[in-house]
């Protein structure tokens, strides 16, 4: 799948070139917005099953901060809860700091 040309123009659109792959920069930016996406359909398929066997209701109740350090940077990422506490992520596991591939 090739990302579109139209969305590229958009995430450029009035950023310094020099900026997009600088500390901070665009490219950490959708490091982060791709991870906590990540992140919230996990807890969502993971609140669906729970539904779907017929356990007590549980649903979102929300994030809490984490830093990971990845190959470039340090990211501060919402990391999604859930009342039970029985959300375990599988992207960025809990008391995982490193996320070196990312």
């Amino acid at each position: 799948m090739a990302i579109e040309k139209e969305l590229l123009d958009q995430l450029l659109c009035g950023r310094d070139p020099n900026e997009v792959f600088a500390k901070e920069g665009l490219l950490d930016e959708l490091k982060k917005a791709l991870s906590e996406r990540i992140l919230n359909a996990e807890l969502d398929e993971h609140l669906d099953d729970e539904r779907g066997a017929g356990g007590p209701a549980n649903r979102r109740n929300g994030v809490s901060k984490k830093s990971v350090l990845t190959g470039t940077s340090r990211m501060t990422l919402a990391i999604p809860r859930d009342r039970a506490g029985t959300f375990d992520p599988k992207l960025i596991a809990k008391y995982q700091r490193r996320f070196p591939r990312f």
